[in-house]
């Protein structure tokens, strides 16, 4: 028993060296979403174009839609913006949700940067964004016609991000 105890710390290294061994061959820029290939969560939310009126997930229903999770405090969400608003020019149909953000800031950011928006959900307190698995914006979502979640991206939208991942499952999901 007490030659046992010799070989415990070797055995507690082994351990620790297998989940470290496991842990760097692990990417560490994906950040995977349980909702893949999941309907968008059940929402009634305003939308900064029309705080009066609500809308819910039935709004990604019909078309492939981009979902940009944005904010004014955002500095990378300032720095895709312009692209966003390109793609939008060329017909992409872009949904925002404007994430944990003022009201007023975020519609004086729209009027002067643009809106590449459809329209932009309000998600004052930030219940959307739990629910979707939002690490912070900006975030973006491919949704297909049916409302599933396809594809998130981490990160700003550029013009790589587009052309490499997101146009390629666009097409391919019939937009």
């Amino acid at each position: 028993m007490q030659r046992l105890k010799l070989f415990l710390p070797l055995l507690v290294f082994i351990v620790l060296a297998g989940f470290l061994w496991r842990g760097l061959a692990l990417d560490p820029a994906a950040m995977p979403s349980a909702l893949l290939d999941k309907p968008m969560p059940v929402f009634a939310l305003p939308t900064l174009e029309n705080g009066a009126e609500k809308v819910t997930e039935s709004v990604f229903h019909g078309s492939v839609t981009l979902l940009n999770v944005w904010a004014t405090w955002c500095i990378s969400c300032r720095v895709e913006h312009p692209y966003l608003v390109k793609l939008a020019e060329q017909g992409v149909r872009i949904i925002g949700l404007n994430y944990k953000d003022d009201t007023a800031e975020a519609k004086k950011w729209l009027e002067t940067l643009h809106n590449p928006y459809s329209f932009s959900i309000i998600d004052a307190d930030g219940r959307m964004g739990l629910d979707l698995g939002v690490f912070g914006a900006p975030e973006t979502y491919v949704v297909d016609k049916l409302g599933v979640i396809r594809y998130k991206h981490v990160g700003v939208v550029d013009e790589r991000v587009w052309r490499e991942k997101l146009q390629p499952l666009m097409q391919s999901l019939g937009n």
